[in-house]
């Protein structure tokens, strides 16, 4: 476990286009002990969170929430893992060793920035971890779209939502919709409560009948609800990423009864979040005959 007392550096007011993801791989190819990281996917996490403490902030799951997966991982055991927000590798590294080491088959981490994707599978390459975790770069919706029609993937069974917050709802109902979603599933959400992500909280502790109303709503089968969210987490990355991009309409499949905790944990610079770290994870036992749908359960993350 990453040292509470070794926070990263604090986190910029604004997070602009200043190439520290760039930079953090000049500096582990830069490392004097840099042959002693191959192959070692704890050594590559520990030399990311050392550039996070001493050079720049990285926005990663971090030291204090990323043990709560990894053990989570380790419980359920998980044969496909998807992760939806890349960024520099830090989860699909630490999480992928995690899935391997407990036997699954694959991981897959889906990144939409192709700067951010190629950084990943630098370091994931170091790590030894290529040959297992596949890097998809484009956005998440056409990504598991193509993954689900291609016959990749069918369904699957621990999801990772750490990428663009108004999209958490969209892509958790067109995984659904698709099938991927099933009895045994587990979801984890990070940032539900800070910065905040009101709709996806509001979905996953819906009821079937409250879901059904909002899935006839023909109006909100396309596009993000960006209204619940600050102008920073709507802008931060640029127009681009404010709708959807799949040519297919959203509903998402409102049967799905969702069982959702919330934990607490810090932020990489060492800040607590508050009393909620939400995690949401999708029951690991059958009960399809519970109610008018299928009870899974859901965790979501700070």
């Amino acid at each position: 476990m990453r040292r509470v007392d070794l926070p990263y550096l604090p986190k910029p007011a604004a997070h602009g286009a200043d190439r520290r993801e760039i930079e953090l791989l000049r500096y582990i190819y830069n490392l004097p002990n840099f042959e002693q990281l191959r192959n070692s996917p704890s050594k590559v996490i520990d030399a990311i969170d050392q550039y996070g403490r001493e050079k720049s902030y990285l926005m990663n799951v971090g030291w204090a929430k990323g043990p709560i997966v990894t053990n989570l991982i380790a419980e359920v055991k998980p044969q496909v893992m998807v992760e939806l927000g890349g960024y520099v590798g830090y989860s699909a590294i630490l999480f992928g060793d995690a899935v391997r080491r407990a036997g699954g088959k694959r991981y897959y981490s889906l990144e939409r920035n192709p700067e951010f994707g190629a950084v990943s599978r630098m370091l994931l390459d170091l790590a030894g971890l290529s040959d297992f975790v596949t890097i998809v770069i484009g956005p998440s919706d056409v990504s598991l779209c193509n993954l689900h029609s291609s016959g990749i993937i069918d369904h699957i069974d621990m999801l990772f939502l750490d990428h663009y917050k108004p999209a958490y709802v969209t892509d958790l109902k067109l995984c659904e919709q698709l099938g991927m979603i099933v009895p045994g599933s587990v979801l984890v959400a990070d940032n539900v409560i800070s910065p905040g992500n009101p709709p996806y909280l509001k979905y996953v502790r819906s009821s079937v009948q409250e879901k059904g109303k909002a899935a006839a709503d023909l109006s909100s089968s396309r596009g993000y609800d960006l209204t619940a969210f600050s102008n920073y987490t709507v802008n931060r990355f640029g127009s681009s990423v404010q709708k959807p991009l799949a040519a297919v309409d959203i509903f998402g499949n409102p049967n799905l009864i969702y069982e959702s905790r919330l934990v607490n944990s810090f932020e990489p610079t060492g800040e607590p979040v508050s009393t909620h770290l939400s995690m949401v994870k999708l029951s690991l036992w059958p009960l399809a005959a519970l109610e008018p749908g299928k009870r899974l359960g859901v965790l979501a993350l700070q």
